[in-house]
């Protein structure tokens, strides 16, 4: 059993201080089982909507829920956009009998809502996936191979594994969906959704997967923007400092899964993967997303020059502007697109993940870190010397 404590306690401070939290996430990513722990299921505080005996107790919602203590949570909310001004009416009892808890799926209905009915009164707790940080270092291969679901990342085999994801994407695609009011045809979606697989990790243009698809650049735009509303994909945006070089205003692409990434690129076994032409950028694709969660930062952007320069992550953190490379080597070295990126951007800090063991310093504000490193959530490990190294000392260290 993979603990979750720290999402769990993060979950109950939010509900200490904001009277309803949103808790949001894709399908499968354990939303229903991390709120069970806080409310029990066969608590009349209890309802979720995809079960006919709580959409029965909600046919008169202010009835059923008016007289209510505690914490309240209502799952799969989306599939009642009607309940957000009701919420809002509760929430703004003086005093406060109840809070609420509300679980869904990402989609344009639920934020759109939440937006409009309870501005001021709702705080928001994303939720994706297992990390690298709970499911420990010696897992690594395997949460890289399977991504972070629940199901997929503990299935008996690889074969359970592989079976689960192709139902997962197909249920998504011709169930999931249309309850959440999008009309897209399944077929087209996945076309989109495979050919964004292919571009993973690289900038973004609609034209050339629009001529593949035969629809218009602003069609499949759109369905790039579902997908990254739905948590399926992420946009990373570039960072447009100012200066005088040309800088990239493209963003990068990556699917936030990296097991959904190898289900729909076709790779099945370990070996496929380390054959595979995309396992480098599947590799720097995880490694972004697991920094994402260890760090999670205020902003997060990417940079990139036209004459070469690039940086992988930018990230701002606390008024400190931290740089992030990933670099699938053995040992990495100092780059001049680095000192670029160091000196242009003015980093705090930069460092570079790599798939070794070792720790060690390759430059004033420089350090190459193994991406285990991810593993303890600590931002110290990730960002070991953030001051001027110290000289006559061997800064060379093993990760324990």
């Amino acid at each position: 059993m993979v603990q979750r404590s720290h999402i769990l306690s993060q979950v109950r401070r939010a509900l200490s201080r904001s009277r309803v939290v949103s808790l949001i996430g894709p399908r499968q990513c354990g939303k229903t089982t991390l709120a069970r722990q806080i409310v029990p299921s066969d608590s009349l505080n209890y309802f979720d909507l995809e079960d006919p005996v709580s959409l029965a107790r909600l046919a008169e919602p202010i009835t059923a829920l008016a007289d209510l203590r505690g914490v309240v949570v209502i799952d799969e909310v989306q599939r009642r956009p009607g309940l957000f001004p009701v919420l809002r009416v509760l929430a703004d009892r003086r005093p406060l009998p109840a809070r609420f808890l509300i679980l869904g799926s990402a989609s344009p209905v639920l934020l759109r809502q939440s937006s409009e009915s309870l501005a001021g009164r709702l705080e928001t707790v994303p939720l994706s996936g297992f990390s690298l940080a709970e499911v420990g270092v010696n897992s690594l291969t395997r949460h890289w191979q399977r991504g972070g679901f629940p199901l997929s990342y503990l299935a008996r085999s690889q074969a359970d594994s592989l079976a689960w994801r192709r139902q997962f994407i197909q249920t998504f695609l011709e169930r999931d969906l249309p309850q959440l009011g999008v009309t897209i045809p399944a077929p087209a979606l996945w076309r989109c959704w495979t050919m964004l697989a292919h571009y993973h990790g690289q900038r973004w243009n609609a034209a050339e997967p629009a001529r593949s698809l035969g629809v218009s650049e602003p069609t499949v735009r759109r369905y790039f923007d579902l997908l990254t509303e739905l948590f399926m994909v992420r946009q990373l945006h570039p960072w447009h400092a100012d200066l005088k070089k040309r800088q990239v205003k493209a963003p990068k692409v990556y699917l936030r899964d990296s097991g959904l990434l190898h289900q729909l690129l076709g790779i099945r076994t370990e070996r496929d993967l380390f054959a595979h032409p995309k396992c480098g950028a599947s590799w720097e694709g995880y490694a972004i997303e697991e920094t994402l969660k260890a760090v999670q930062p205020d902003e997060a952007y990417f940079w990139a020059t036209h004459t070469g320069a690039e940086l992988d992550l930018l990230l701002f953190k606390n008024r400190r502007r931290l740089g992030v490379e990933v670099k699938r080597a053995d040992a990495p070295t100092l780059t001049p697109s680095m000192r670029i990126a160091l000196h242009d951007l003015q980093l705090d800090h930069l460092t570079v993940l790599y798939p070794g063991t070792r720790c060690y310093t390759l430059a004033e504000r420089v350090d190459v870190v193994p991406l285990a490193a991810l593993a303890t959530g600590d931002m110290d490990a990730l960002f070991p010397h953030r001051g001027k190294p110290t000289k006559g000392r061997d800064t060379t260290t093993r990760l324990t």
